[in-house]
């Protein structure tokens, strides 16, 4: 199996001399794309019309087998970072499961997709709606209907609404589908999931650096992930007697979906752009989030981290 990944990467992936990620590199000018032009989009949002298109490694990233036949569920895989994870996790040898929105995301999910099978990795795709209690279990029962079991969950899927000005505009209804979508279902995908996670499976949120500095414009979702934080920790300390470690990853600022449809139009150009928040000065693409999540999920590389942060915030400060 080992042998047949590595011929399969030589052909999927170009030469080693062509591998731009290879070369000496200031990070503050890795991407071209520093200039980002006026956009939005409608909720929820599509990578397939983000100018420019955001990096999820297609032609960078490279496996090294630390997968090998594991078993993944990806919520949010459609896009962002999700595509990311699902493209690095394929790449690495797993089998993938994702979910995506609905019929409105449904080009996104297909292209993650095509990445994952083009690795000769299985790829289920999964569309729910992560706010409601029934869906949450539907999808864990879809993956093990066709794999038997899960290795590696990762809580990925979030919702983030257009930014509000005045805390009196701040509705419930969108407090509780917030806290829904980005705190609740992962606690329902847990409960879900356990009876198919055995010993040596790991769990990895997604939290965000708002959880420490929070974007008083997106209370309710900087909320939401400071609540992913403490809930990573305590997590981690109940599911280590059953052996499954738990660790989230935190991102700074990074071009996604999500941004197109929260942020608006004469933001977008700025978007990551605050050296005092984000030294590095540029958003971070995807395909350099996803190695994070591969790093957490490497029984080998990862095996004595448990109930930690992982900080990939381009050098903004966290505690």
């Amino acid at each position: 199996m080992a042998e047949a990944l590595v011929k399969l990467q030589k052909e999927v992936m170009p030469s080693e001399a062509l591998l731009p990620h290879h070369k000496k590199q200031d990070p503050r000018f890795k991407y071209a794309q520093n200039v980002l032009p006026g956009q939005h989009q409608d909720y929820p949002g599509l990578e397939y019309y983000m100018d420019p298109a955001p990096d999820y490694g297609e032609k960078t990233y490279r496996g090294s087998n630390k997968l090998v036949d594991m078993v993944a569920l990806v919520t949010g895989g459609d896009s962002g970072i999700g595509r990311a994870i699902c493209l690095a996790y394929a790449r690495e040898g797993a089998d993938i499961a994702f979910t995506y929105l609905d019929a409105k995301e449904c080009a996104d999910a297909r292209e993650t997709q095509r990445l994952v099978e083009a690795a000769q990795r299985k790829c289920v795709m999964i569309a729910c709606d992560l706010s409601n209690e029934k869906d949450c279990r539907e999808v864990v029962n879809a993956t093990v209907k066709s794999f038997g079991r899960i290795d590696i969950l990762v809580n990925n899927a979030a919702y983030q609404g257009a930014p509000i000005g005045d805390l009196k505009d701040l509705e419930a209804a969108r407090i509780l589908h917030t806290f829904n979508v980005n705190v609740i279902a992962p606690m329902l995908l847990v409960k879900s999931a356990l009876s198919y996670m055995a010993p040596g499976s790991s769990i990895i949120n997604t939290s965000s650096t708002v959880a420490y500095q929070p974007e008083v414009e997106l209370l309710d979702y900087s909320t939401s992930k400071a609540a992913i934080l403490s809930w990573t920790k305590g997590l981690a300390r109940l599911l280590m007697e059953k052996g499954i470690r738990v660790n989230c990853v935190v991102p700074g600022p990074v071009w996604t979906p999500l941004v197109m449809q929260s942020c608006p139009d004469s933001k977008i150009q700025k978007f990551g752009k605050n050296t005092e928040r984000n030294p590095i000065g540029r958003p971070a693409q995807p395909a350099e989030i996803a190695p994070a999540y591969v790093y957490l999920a490497s029984r080998n590389d990862a095996s004595f981290v448990a109930g930690e942060a992982l900080n990939v915030t381009g050098g903004s400060f966290t505690p």
